[in-house]
């Protein structure tokens, strides 16, 4: 099995910066795609931004230009800066990987437990 675990989440004002970081671990043959998600209250969980094993990433168009995700692919860990923070970006965040545990193994997807981020003044 892949474990992702998820730190960096809390209480920050409006404007304010964020950052989270996820580790996987476990059997992991390799790492490939690697995401953040989120989800508010009463809302569906919503793409926030990917970024490939090659680096190539993705923004949902609510958060570019405020946010950057990043990856350490020697330690297994995939960022997310959070800039310009708003009451609006109030979710738990969900990191997601597709992930090979051994060669030939099937592509499969992974989550982690989620972290809690709140905007509020």
């Amino acid at each position: 099995q892949v474990q992702l675990v998820e730190s960096g989440g809390g209480l920050v004002q409006p404007g304010g910066s964020l950052r989270l970081s996820c580790v996987a671990s476990g059997s992991i043959f390799s790492l490939n795609t690697m995401g953040w998600y989120r989800q508010a209250p009463g809302k569906e969980r919503e793409l926030v931004t990917e970024i490939t094993s090659g680096g190539a990433t993705t923004y949902a168009d609510s958060v570019k230009d405020r946010f950057t995700i990043s990856r350490d692919n020697a330690k297994n860990t995939v960022f997310l800066q959070m800039n310009s923070l708003k009451p609006e970006d109030t979710a738990v965040y969900y990191c997601n990987a597709w992930a090979r545990q051994y060669r030939g193994s099937r592509n499969a997807n992974y989550w982690g437990q989620g972290t809690q981020v709140t905007v509020s003044s």
